[in-house]
């Protein structure tokens, strides 16, 4: 345990991926080739939805919600991830590390997520480690000497509020879904229903799984690596995949990008 000299210091050293020099390159170009992807294909379609007037509709304001979520997180997470990689020394300030926190937590519960930092920013420091590829709420109360009950109490109750509502939201919803395919007994709109469903599903099935890996591997710390890995997913799988289950397979959507890229094409090809 390090000395409660350690707890004046303002700056906190990320423990981060241990990578074999050889692969410090191939991972960093990796990320970067994530967080390129990411970047565009949200923006993408932030921009599609603003510019075309018939797509100014509530659902498409809840894809735009989601786009700035991913961004927001993703954006706070991925680029000090891969200075990292590159870093000989993996450091960060305090506040950076508590904006960090927040931000990449942001699309979770804003409002939870603050009281629980706040909760967390209050505790004394007497280490200067964080045991994790980077900043979350997790680690920096790790960082106190202090009692964390409350902490770990009012954690453990977001947690499972949290998921307990998303998952009762979830099955009520794929519930009333499946009773309005049988009731119709429609096979056309049973096939789109089926097909479009499945794969929403698969996506928060992983968002899911990842959410309870990352927070179960917190409590057991022999497995540092994999609980990096899994907290790193959470944020980055459904971030790329969310423009293409919730953009693509919507048709309004997907027709405006069809449409779009042929007169792209259709432009080019004229100026020739």
């Amino acid at each position: 345990m390090e000395k409660n000299a350690t707890s004046s210091s303002n700056i906190l050293q990320i423990q981060g991926f241990d990578v074999p020099p050889e692969y410090t390159y191939p991972l960093f170009f990796s990320l970067l080739l994530v967080y390129t992807s990411l970047i565009f294909s949200n923006v993408g379609v932030l921009a599609l939805i603003a510019t075309e007037k018939s797509l100014h509709q509530p659902m498409y304001f809840l894809f735009c919600n989601l786009s700035v979520n991913d961004l927001m997180g993703n954006t706070a997470l991925l680029p000090p991830l891969m200075s990292h990689v590159l870093a000989t020394e993996r450091l960060i300030s305090y506040n950076q590390c508590v904006v960090q926190a927040f931000y990449s937590a942001w699309g979770v519960s804003l409002a939870l997520v603050s009281v629980l930092i706040g909760l967390t920013v209050r505790l004394s420091r007497c280490r200067s480690a964080i045991q994790n590829a980077y900043c979350d709420n997790a680690s920096l109360f790790k960082l106190s000497c202090d009692d964390v009950s409350v902490n770990n109490i009012y954690g453990l109750f977001f947690t499972v509020l949290l998921f307990a509502c998303s998952i009762g939201g979830i099955g009520a919803t794929y519930i009333r879904i499946a009773l309005i395919c049988w009731m119709k007994k429609n096979k056309e709109l049973n096939n789109r229903a089926l097909q479009t469903c499945a794969s929403h599903l698969l996506l928060y099935l992983i968002m899911l799984w990842l959410g309870f890996l990352t927070i179960t591997l917190h409590r057991f710390p022999n497995y540092p690596d994999l609980r990096k890995i899994a907290h790193v997913l959470f944020h980055v799988v459904p971030a790329s995949l969310n423009p293409v289950i919730y953009g693509l397979q919507t048709k309004s959507l997907r027709d405006k990008i069809t449409q779009n890229f042929l007169l792209d094409i259709s432009c080019k090809l004229a100026t020739k």
